[in-house]
């Protein structure tokens, strides 16, 4: 199997610490890498990028970014502060973008999260272009539409990446998040056909999934058309 092309989010093989996963995914051919935030605690982002790089790995993403909706001013300012510290730590880092799971508050309506999702990327934005790290919207199952992420389809995550016409706004689309839906072909070719597609993430939908944050499966274990998708 060729890996050039494959990347591996260092989420994945948690307990690792993450000169383990580099030494590992070198070693099975992997040439590329996601960094979860917490995995460079105690390393600090610039010598985590140092250490990936001598291991000819390549930097993909810094993950993750986002949670802007809140009710309070002072709750949202807090996000955009923190995500603007995320670009700093992904510039020390080397990485070219930070994927943003958007957020979400169960104590107001979608459409207003929505709203507070747009004006988080949009303070943030011109650090965004300044450090050269771009933001990639994912959308999340709607199974966490109550305090996770406000946007559910890639249909929402294309109007909003395209809303900013920035080379720095597209979207990360996951097959486990967006399998289920109809349109998924179409707005895949959409968001491919306006440069907006920044990452594709795979996995698969076990049937008698339990644990809906962990029960991910490996692709072939779950019932997605997995091939259907990269056709698309």
């Amino acid at each position: 199997m060729n890996l050039d092309r494959c990347c591996i989010h260092t989420i994945t093989t948690k307990p690792w610490g993450l000169p383990e996963a580099v030494e590992n995914y070198a070693a099975a051919g992997v040439k590329g890498i996601s960094v979860w935030q917490g995995a460079t605690e105690g390393i600090g982002p610039h010598r985590a990028g140092e250490i990936i790089r001598k291991a000819g790995l390549e930097i993909v993403s810094y993950v993750r970014g986002g949670f802007f909706p809140h009710t309070s001013s002072a709750g949202r300012a807090q996000a955009i502060d923190h995500n603007k510290k995320l670009l700093e730590e992904a510039a020390a880092l080397g990485a070219p973008m930070i994927v943003l799971v958007c957020g979400a508050s169960p104590d107001q309506s979608m459409e207003k999260s929505r709203g507070q999702i747009r004006e988080g990327i949009e303070a943030i934005l011109p650090l965004a272009e300044k450090l050269n790290v771009k933001l990639a919207i994912e959308p999340l199952h709607p199974m966490y539409a109550a305090d996770r992420s406000a946007i559910n389809t890639l249909s929402q995550a294309n109007d909003m990446a395209e809303s900013f016409q920035s080379g720095f706004v597209g979207v990360a689309v996951d097959v486990y998040h967006l399998w289920w839906d109809a349109n998924l072909e179409k707005e895949i070719a959409r968001c491919g056909a306006h440069g907006n597609l920044f990452a594709y993430h795979v996995c698969d939908w076990k049937v008698n999934t339990i644990d809906l944050l962990n029960d991910r499966g490996l692709m072939g274990e779950g019932c997605i058309d997995l091939k259907k998708f990269v056709a698309g």
